[in-house]
């Protein structure tokens, strides 16, 4: 680290592979991050750890050079805005931090001893984030003082390709230090969302289910991986990239949901296919969706005929993007 310049707004706790590439996340979109390795480490062994994290950087840029995303020319001014930090230089670069993403292996041990450093060298104002992808933010809050500058942070891997970041509060989480998270994330090129302390986020929590229900369609003889896969990226996938999951319900219809959940809680599997009672209790209401102006959503004032063609649009965007939309013929085939 260069003594004669400011140290970074930003740390990264944990040098492994999530906080490489949070480093590179922020370093890409102009940043300069400490990526903090905790554990005191022998010279060689901390110059063996910083090699291997600033050669991971390095090709991870480098694959992106090779897609035409960014030029050659700018891995290393990207990768240059990342500063490798060992224990001893931890306190000064803590201090200096105003958003810390601990990442450290998943055990209360480890996040405990992680915590105790970063609260002790931290300033009172920075806010601290967990990127933890099973222990809930209302459990590992305890471990922090002054809790309310605290919450879980997930993202979803590759950190600096994926633009989601799945935000989860506790209920002392203070609504300011959500609201400049969500403003430092965004300013990054990131897409924040909110949920509340449950298992799983809201992606980890979606993507279980349907990557078990694929595996279970393999093992029953159902249908094939290679099938699978062209159904779930060409079909599945291709509609929830243009309609989000409960923007697809209302589209479609709760009533289509419902019945469709019937069918196959009575053919194929009760516990995993009897709807909520949410959708139960909408149908009966008459929520249906767009079709009857209200659903997940509220549809009145809105231009129906307008969002139905944006809907069409996005869907075409996603279909072209994959190579698979079609001229109409110019003459009739016999």
């Amino acid at each position: 680290m260069a003594n004669e310049r400011a140290l970074p707004r930003f740390a990264a706790v944990g040098a492994g592979r999530m906080g490489r590439g949070i480093a590179i996340a922020f370093a890409y979109a102009g940043h300069r991050i400490s990526l903090i390795d905790l554990r005191p480490r022998g010279d060689e062994a901390w110059r063996r750890l910083r090699d291997e994290a600033k050669a991971e950087i390095e090709a991870s840029l480098a694959g992106l050079a090779q897609l035409g995303v960014i030029d050659a020319a700018q891995i290393q001014p990207i990768a240059a805005r990342v500063d490798f930090v060992n224990a001893a230089a931890a306190p000064q670069a803590l201090a200096a931090a105003e958003l810390v993403f601990e990442g450290v292996p998943e055990t209360m041990d480890a996040k405990r001893e992680a915590f105790e450093q970063i609260n002790r060298h931290c300033r009172d104002d920075a806010i601290l984030t967990s990127t933890t992808s099973s222990i809930l933010v209302t459990q590992l809050a305890a471990l922090v003082r002054l809790p309310e500058r605290f919450l879980n942070m997930h993202w979803l891997n590759p950190a600096y390709v994926i633009p989601v970041v799945e935000l989860s509060c506790h209920p002392g989480t203070d609504a300011v230090v959500l609201a400049r998270t969500k403003a430092l994330m965004e300013e990054i090129g990131k897409l924040p969302v909110v949920c509340g302390a449950s298992p799983g986020y809201i992606v980890p929590r979606l993507q279980a289910l349907v990557m078990n229900e694929a595996a279970r369609m393999i093992e029953e003889g159902v249908a094939t991986a290679e099938e699978i896969d062209k159904a779930t990226r060409y079909g599945l996938g291709l509609r929830f990239a243009a309609l989000g999951v409960v923007e697809f319900i209302d589209f479609g219809g709760c009533d289509i949901l419902h019945h469709a959940s019937r069918e196959m809680s009575a053919s194929i599997d009760k516990g995993r296919y009897t709807a909520p009672a949410i959708v139960d209790r909408m149908v009966g209401e008459g929520r249906l969706g767009l079709k009857s102006g209200s659903g997940f959503y509220d549809y009145e004032g809105r231009d129906i005929a307008a969002y139905r063609r944006d809907v069409l649009s996005r869907t075409l965007g996603e279909l072209k993007h994959a190579g698979l939309w079609r001229a109409p013929a110019g003459e009739t085939l016999s």
